[in-house]
């Protein structure tokens, strides 16, 4: 099988953990790869090893005494209060790590190549990707760089003036609606849960014509999603004419997830991947937040199978379910696990009513639309 479809990742996800309380202590990319091997779902060609970004590349957004105390911290395993202080390191959220520099240069040399895939029409997933708190100086969320404000930046260098930057990720993009505040360049739409951290994201928050900060309310639903995807994301994507897409789809909105309070399935997601790739054939895809171990597999070895064109099987083979139930997770919620964790990939539809929050986000967002047209 042949597709214009690329799969960025690296085996330092596997070996790399930011601790054992962490939230991100739970294998993410690592399992992707597998269920995709398991599935035979890498064609010649369609799997690529991340390259690491270099310090100068990364100064492209970042400082370069921001990226210095990133990697003094890696070299000596531990911070300064100057460098906790100025630029987030050594915090609960980012701890000090053997790989603080090197795993998430690994995932901005990815997302860099993905811009580079995307520009010459290639559907490309960096499921290491997503980091979108990250500052030019500062970390923040889990996130110590931007690999997404990094891709963006290289398609603008490129020669392109028009990215469109979509977020569903249950958090805010803190540091990317920082990065392009006020930009005609960049069209920034994020989809995030109303009153979460990182409490940034309201709906008048607009910079201008470039951000679309759609707040949704706890308990989000597969019909509300329908809504607000076809009348307020999928309308302002293709109005810009975008020439190029980056979607952050961070698996932390769906019902399992323990960070989020949104109840969606992973067929969003899938649903928003397929829409996209409509719109624009240049189309980079990142992970970003999810933080159940099951939850995050499945929907990103989905989001593959739509970039890459390939049917997702009503029961995954003995292969593939073998992988998923060798995961571990030590929360609470892990010790619960539905049957349909270790043998599908699709989540059952979770449909809702329509609640008057979700009109009245979509109707503001149609509103602005029709102001800009």
């Amino acid at each position: 099988m042949t597709s214009r479809a690329v799969f960025i990742g690296s085996e330092i996800y596997r070996r790399s953990t930011y601790g054992g309380q962490h939230p991100l202590a739970i294998p993410r990319v690592s399992t992707v790869i597998d269920l995709c091997r398991a599935l035979d779902w890498f064609a010649p060609g369609e799997y690529r090893n991340s390259p690491r970004a270099k310090p100068a590349a990364l100064t492209a957004f970042h400082t370069a005494d921001y990226i210095a105390a990133l990697q003094r911290a890696e070299d000596r395993q531990t911070v300064t209060e100057t460098d906790r202080s100025q630029h987030g390191l050594g915090t609960l959220s980012n701890p000090v790590f053997p790989e603080m520099f090197r795993r998430p240069a690994t995932a901005a040399g990815g997302s860099l190549l993905g811009a580079e895939l995307a520009l010459s029409g290639l559907r490309v997933f960096n499921p290491g990707g997503g980091t979108h708190h990250g500052f030019a100086d500062r970390a923040g969320g889990f996130c110590y760089l931007n690999d997404p404000v990094l891709a963006i930046l290289a398609m603008l260098r490129a020669g392109l003036d028009r990215v469109a930057y979509v977020d569903i990720d249950a958090h805010h993009c803190d540091g990317v609606a920082s990065a392009f505040h006020g930009s005609r360049q960049v069209r920034m739409i994020s989809l995030h849960e109303n009153r979460r951290w990182p409490f940034t994201g309201g709906v008048s928050d607009t910079a201008g014509e470039a951000a679309y900060n759609i707040p949704v309310p706890r308990g989000f639903n597969d019909s509300e999603f329908d809504l607000i995807l076809n009348e307020a994301i999928l309308p302002a994507v293709a109005g810009f004419r975008p020439q190029a897409i980056v979607l952050q789809c961070g698996a932390d909105a769906v019902a399992e997830d323990p960070l989020s309070r949104l109840a969606l399935s992973n067929r969003c997601h899938w649903k928003t991947v397929h829409a996209l790739q409509e719109i624009s054939p240049r189309l980079l895809v990142l992970g970003g937040g999810g933080y159940n171990p099951w939850s995050v597999a499945r929907l990103w070895t989905g989001v593959w199978a739509a970039l890459s064109g390939r049917a997702i099987p009503d029961r995954l083979p003995d292969r593939a379910e073998t992988v998923l139930r060798g995961l571990e997770w030590r929360r609470l919620r892990g010790r619960d696990r539905p049957a349909p964790w270790f043998t599908t990939l699709q989540d059952a539809p979770r449909p809702g009513p329509i609640r008057p929050e979700a009109r009245q986000i979509a109707g503001q967002i149609s509103a602005r639309l029709s102001t800009w047209a």
